[in-house]
């Protein structure tokens, strides 16, 4: 079964390409994670209706409305681009008009990742390549600055990881690895086709 049938399940629009071009060099173009890799994800790594995801770089918001209709977690979506943005919140209306839901649960922000305020409660981080990893490691110090303003596990978890990211956790953070999840089928074509879970307790 193809994205759109899924998309059609939650009620939401996510395929389609970004129109236009990021004017920074920084950031990547929009491509959201595919169901089928989702599906795989969630069958080794389960979420808690107590955690608050915050996804960089959501586009459309599909993460978003797949982990609140299987989990009931809290999910954040920050997007830099002003019209993709606004295609999260249309999906947000079309997803509540099927699935009521406390407006609090699922919230999209316009701005650059770097300027996202961590917030106390915000404990599991999602990024599928959406910028350099010079942002990477902005929106990581602000991720571990806030830890240590209020201790909680944290995990990070990475879609198609890049060497850069990867090496910046590994080498340069306190964060260690708890997960790693190959795609059937898909990785031993291609070695970047997984999930990379590092967790900081």
């Amino acid at each position: 079964m193809n994205d759109s049938y899924f998309d059609g399940i939650l009620h939401i629009k996510t395929t389609g390409e970004q129109k236009g071009f990021n004017a920074s060099l920084h950031y990547n173009r929009y491509e959201p994670t595919p169901y089928h890799a989702l599906d795989e994800l969630f069958d080794h790594y389960e979420l808690d209706k107590s955690d608050h995801v915050v996804d960089f770089g959501c586009g459309k918001g599909r993460l978003n409305f797949y982990i609140h209709h299987l989990f009931r977690a809290t999910v954040t979506g920050i997007e830099k681009n002003e019209w993709l943005y606004r295609e999260a919140l249309e999906n947000k209306k079309r997803y509540e008009r099927k699935f009521p839901v406390q407006p609090a649960r699922i919230r999209f922000k316009c701005c650059l990742a770097e300027n996202y305020k961590i917030l106390p409660k915000d404990n599991r981080f999602y990024f599928f390549n959406p910028f350099s990893v010079q942002i990477f490691m902005k929106v990581v110090q602000n991720i571990l600055r806030s830890v240590e303003e209020a201790h909680r596990e944290t995990d990070i978890i990475l879609y198609y990881p890049s060497q850069d990211y990867i090496y910046f956790l590994e080498d340069h953070t306190p964060f260690e690895k708890k997960l790693e999840v190959p795609l059937t089928l898909l990785y031993e074509h291609n070695p970047y086709e997984k999930f990379v879970v590092y967790r900081l307790a």
